[in-house]
């Protein structure tokens, strides 16, 4: 037997790993991060390595970490899970501040930040876990962090498909009635539930939703959603 589910139950975060290149900044969730030891202060993250992420931390050897608040909203989770930094900027109008080493730590909310240099990697296939001696690390706020297991069960969040942590659902655990389910990231849109973030009060029929309305987790047209 492997119920991957299994994973969901292991405590850990959702964070913005964040690099640099060049001087241009490059983002994206993250929920595999873990302190390997304190003294020295020793981190290590897992990224996919078909993400532009992966290739400025490979290039630059530093990356910067924001944990998230449990009240980051589901869409600024998407801007930075669903979206690809190859064609578009993930950090337009987000507030954020360069690190020591020049990577950007994001400041929206957010509840604490890491800066660390890489100092030994791991190929592990699909992922390379990157290790980091802590250069700065500061605490912000006392806003409750984020969890894994909140962003799924609360936020109704999904994971984009190069997390470690993606899991591909068997067809037979979805239900219709009425539900439209986003091909790019995932999120069901529930007729019963509505968008009420963006004015969209329930119930209301996904067909009578207005052309201009977008996914509100990785801001995908009306065309990207099917019926379940």
């Amino acid at each position: 037997m492997l119920d991957k589910k299994a994973f969901f139950t292991i405590t850990c975060g959702v964070y913005i790993v964040s690099s640099v290149k060049g001087g241009r900044p490059s983002g994206q969730i993250a929920n595999s991060l873990f302190q390997v030891s304190s003294e020295p202060p020793t981190v290590a993250i897992s990224i996919n390595k078909l993400n532009l992420t992966h290739e400025f931390i490979s290039e630059s050897r530093c990356f910067a970490v924001s944990v998230l608040s449990r009240e980051v909203p589901v869409a600024f989770i998407g801007r930075f899970g669903f979206k690809t930094g190859r064609d578009f900027d993930k950090f337009e109008g987000v507030n954020y501040r360069s690190g020591l080493t020049g990577a950007p730590l994001v400041l929206d909310h957010t509840i604490s930040l890491i800066e660390a240099k890489v100092i030994n990697q791991v190929d592990c296939g699909t992922h390379t876990i990157f290790i980091g001696e802590v250069l700065h690390c500061e605490k912000l706020n006392d806003n409750p962090p984020m969890t894994y297991d909140y962003y799924h069960l609360v936020k109704g969040g999904k994971a984009p498909k190069t997390a470690p942590s993606y899991i591909k659902e068997e067809e037979d655990q979805k239900t219709g009635a009425g539900k439209y389910e986003c091909e790019v990231c995932g999120y069901t849109y529930d007729p019963v539930v509505g968008d009420p973030e963006n004015g969209i009060e329930p119930p209301a029929p996904f067909v009578g939703l207005p052309e201009s309305w977008t996914c509100p987790v990785c801001g995908a047209g009306k065309e990207s959603f099917k019926p379940l």
